[in-house]
């Protein structure tokens, strides 16, 4: 069975990160995506609703009753729905527009393990199936579709997936569908996500998926590194997102910027624009900060910066495959500090399976006019691949003043159908990196 996540040890250090996100509050901030919410008229407690935080009651009902309570009541500025200190047992629940999810300092919502209490529902048009199975999906354990301004947020209350469960039926091969999300909303705007711990996810944490305007920020994420596909935060077919002063340290990528899988993606035609993410620091064993590889809808106008990752497979991310489509384009990343890494920075054409065998092998993506600068990495295995699609070369790639070193010398960088330029890179960039236009377009993109 996977073990549960070291909790106290990296809420010490989450604790560390978020003193230091305390001393960046005067820094640039995307915040303001999405205004502070108009007071609360209205504030009710799952208690009132036959809830019990006692750890073996379940609470699913309680959580639905208060939320119907919310919805019915359309008190002025919408209502809170308060989480008194305590462990409240529950099956998934959907949320309503215009309300708080509020977590109280001690307050533990925790996910029940009887599978049986998770009901399916269906596919994301953008996927076609769920991602691990055919067919539908187990919802998440707080989900919402079509909402307008919600807040999650507290006094750095848990949101608890007991995940082991699920990982061990995933390990085993006994799953039935694709596991369930700890947080998704579908189709909604206005969201703000912060001061709450997400812990042991049976799959992907937080998952905003077709949505607009939505902040994440001062979050704490864990899961132990052999928790499988325990990503962080995967914008998912979104726009106008801010992501900062997180700390996130589970089985997968910390952050992964998506939007749709193959010929689903391509006809859902949604991409995931107008991104930021600032101020994270984490530990995985895959990627630090990601972008793919199901990016069928395309991604577009990212900005990540001041990232710190440590003890990872990979610094730096972006991946696709033959059969993608869409596009990656106008990605930058700077401000990067890495320390026992395995890859400083991988830009690939050829990661991801298929949902099915119907996926267009014509359906060459295009990546295109990524910048990464000001990137210092210790303890590095291996400076990096960038590795293009044959007839679908990744142009226009920048590094400038990105630095690797290592106990071992580093082992050089491998290129493969790719332009572009660098300025400043150690080890020493290869060739085809170092072309005149190339480096024009780096000097001019800086």
């Amino acid at each position: 069975m996977a073990r549960r996540c070291p909790c106290r040890l990296l809420l010490a250090v989450a604790a560390a990160a978020v003193l230091v996100a305390a001393a960046a509050q005067a820094q640039e901030t995307c915040s303001g995506t999405v205004p502070a919410p108009p007071r609360r008229g209205a504030r009710v407690s799952v208690a009132s609703f036959g809830g019990a935080g006692d750890g073996r009651t379940l609470n699913t009902a309680a959580f639905a009753r208060a939320v119907a309570s919310i919805e019915r009541r359309a008190a002025p500025g919408g209502a809170e729905l308060y989480v008194p200190p305590g462990v409240w047992l529950t099956g998934p629940f959907n949320l309503t527009s215009r309300m708080t999810l509020f977590l109280a300092r001690g307050a533990v919502i925790r996910a029940t393990q009887d599978t049986s209490s998770w009901p399916l529902i269906e596919p994301l048009p953008s996927y076609g199936r769920g991602r691990e199975l055919p067919g539908g999906r187990y919802t998440s354990l707080i989900h919402g579709n079509g909402l307008q301004d919600v807040v999650i947020t507290g006094e750095n209350g848990t949101i608890d997936g007991q995940g082991s469960a699920w990982w061990d039926m995933w390990k085993n091969r006994t799953l039935l569908y694709t596991r369930p999300h700890l947080l998704e909303l579908m189709s909604s705007s206005d969201i703000i996500v912060s001061n709450v711990v997400f812990q042991d996810s049976p799959f992907w944490n937080i998952h905003p998926v077709y949505c607009s305007n939505v902040v994440i920020r001062n979050v704490t994420i864990l899961a132990p590194h052999d928790s499988p596909n325990t990503d962080g935060i995967d914008p998912d077919s979104s726009s106008n997102i801010c992501i900062e002063d997180c700390y996130i340290s589970t089985g997968d990528d910390s952050i992964a910027i998506k939007s749709g899988w193959d010929e689903y993606g391509i006809a859902y035609g949604r991409a995931s624009s107008g991104i930021t993410v600032r101020r994270i620091t984490g530990s995985s064993p895959f990627a630090g900060f990601a972008v793919g590889s199901e990016t069928s809808g395309g991604v577009e106008n990212v900005l990540a910066e001041h990232l710190n990752f440590f003890n990872s497979g990979f610094g730096i991310h972006v991946k696709t495959n033959t059969g993608r489509g869409g596009f990656i384009r106008n990605i930058t990343v700077s401000d990067v500090t890495l320390d026992n890494v395995r890859y400083g920075l991988r830009i690939v054409g050829d990661v991801g399976n298929h949902p099915d065998d119907s996926y267009n092998r014509s359906a060459l993506p295009i990546v295109d006019a990524l910048t990464v600068k000001n990137v210092q990495g210790q303890n590095v295995r291996e400076a990096g691949l960038i590795k293009g699609i044959p007839n679908s070369a990744f142009s226009r790639i920048c590094l400038s003043n990105v630095k690797f070193t290592g106990g071992a010398p580093v082992r050089p960088w491998k290129c493969e159908a790719v332009s572009g330029g660098a300025l400043d890179v150690q080890p020493s960039p290869c060739t085809e990196l170092t072309s005149t236009s190339g480096t024009s377009f780096c000097t001019n993109s800086l």
